[in-house]
């Protein structure tokens, strides 16, 4: 056996060192990038996209770097927001022909939401490929188990191109009771909720959450892809180099409302004063970081809500209001943000409100159960804890049975190393 000089030992524990922090450096790649693994499953099959502007490899569009590898995308469907991403919240969007690619785009945030049998009719293979940005309420991941929903029932394969999540390295918030389902809250899940889509998709697969008939079909499926000669029904491609712990800065706004890292980190903590009469900062530089009203202390930070491309009629537009600014660099959010719901902010705008029997919105039924913050909420309860004064940590402590019992069901369908 040859000796090991120090020469070659030193030369030995150098390399393993650069390859480990070449490793630790390998960039993230959202699963639309690697072509070489999904492609070929496509071609040769009529493709439907279920796609926004945020479905890029690089500076291209997911359609348009498909049809350039000789894929034949047939159909598109969009989204909230649209396929390219342009429309405001909540505005609905008629079909319409990609301009670009003269591709037709079947919009499912306007008379519908899901495609119907016709819709498929020239379509052999689905794709979802959609950033989301990891929180309950925001509407990609309803959007996304709708698709799935009609995927399995119309027996098309369905394949998801996974995308990290920007808030993937925790889990907090109250659990959603289901009498409060909604497009902004469909299934028993807290606000942060740690998972991408394609384990979210799985989750909701697993855990029998579609219709009966989808939840039927699936099985079927699972059991008839132990033939050789039957093809993929439902499939996930997964990311390169992404963990639970990786701290992933979206390239692409994922919508009008959410323009940077800050509004990313904070839209889960205060999405929740959209129920409220308070300014959650649209018509703002800053959605989701500005907040605030007329009617609270004007020695807190003053800003007026305007009318501005994704938010032409915001919240108590032409308004001096008074509130908060958290805005700051990506360390400092995320110091005070703390892998946590933060209720600081909600709590102290209702104590210093002066009319609270008007703080929360309510409905034009009158029926104030089902108001938009309990429906962002997911419960009746965080109201009327904030109505009877409790304090974060009784709040907090009141989530936490539930909160343990979805992190057990979670770690069933990750795909990537958990931040625990």
């Amino acid at each position: 056996m040859k000796k090991i000089t120090p020469v070659f030992l030193i030369w030995l524990l150098s390399s393993l060192f650069i390859s480990q922090n070449v490793a630790a450096q390998a960039p993230i790649l959202p699963a639309a990038y690697r072509t070489q693994v999904y492609v070929p499953l496509l071609k040769g099959k009529r493709v439907g996209v279920f796609a926004n502007h945020t479905a890029t490899v690089g500076n291209r569009h997911l359609v348009d770097t498909l049809l350039a590898l000789g894929v034949k995308v047939t159909k598109a469907f969009g989204p909230e927001h649209g396929f390219r991403g342009t429309a405001d919240a909540g505005e609905k969007i008629e079909n319409y022909t990609d301009p670009a690619t003269g591709i037709p785009v079947i919009s499912l945030y306007g008379k519908k939401r899901k495609p119907s049998a016709e819709d498929l009719a020239d379509v052999d293979v689905l794709v979802f490929d959609i950033q989301d940005v990891g929180t309950r309420f925001y509407t990609y991941i309803s959007s996304l188990q709708e698709f799935m929903e009609v995927a399995f029932e119309n027996s098309k394969p369905l394949m998801i191109l996974d995308r990290p999540n920007p808030n993937g390295f925790y889990v907090d918030g109250p659990v959603l009771d289901t009498a409060f389902r909604s497009f902004v809250g469909m299934q028993p899940i807290p606000i942060v909720y740690g998972m991408t889509m394609g384990e979210y998709a799985f989750m909701l697969a697993g855990e029998r959450w579609l219709t009966p008939k989808a939840n039927e079909k699936h099985d079927y499926y699972k059991r008839a892809q132990n033939s050789a000669d039957t093809a993929f029904h439902f499939q996930v491609i997964k990311c390169a180099n992404y963990t639970h712990k990786s701290l992933y800065q979206l390239p692409i706004a994922p919508s009008p409302n959410i323009p940077d890292m800050a509004s990313v980190y904070w839209y889960a903590s205060t999405c929740l004063f959209e129920g409220t009469a308070l300014s959650e900062g649209r018509g703002t530089d800053h959605p989701f970081v500005i907040f605030g009203h007329p009617s609270l202390p004007t020695n807190l930070y003053a800003f007026t809500p305007a009318s501005r491309a994704g938010a032409r009629e915001p919240k108590l537009k032409g308004q001096l209001c008074y509130g908060w600014n958290l805005y700051g660099d990506n360390a400092s959010i995320l110091q005070k943000i703390n892998n946590k719901v933060q209720l600081q902010y909600l709590l102290e705008a209702y104590r210093n409100f002066p009319e609270k029997e008007k703080f929360f919105l309510v409905p034009k039924a009158g029926n104030i159960q089902f108001s938009s913050f309990n429906r962002l909420a997911g419960n009746n309860e965080l109201m009327q804890q904030i109505k009877e004064g409790k304090t974060e940590a009784q709040i907090r402590q009141s989530w936490l049975p539930k909160l343990d019992q979805f992190k057990q069901i979670r770690k069933k369908y990750l795909l990537y190393t958990d931040f625990e």
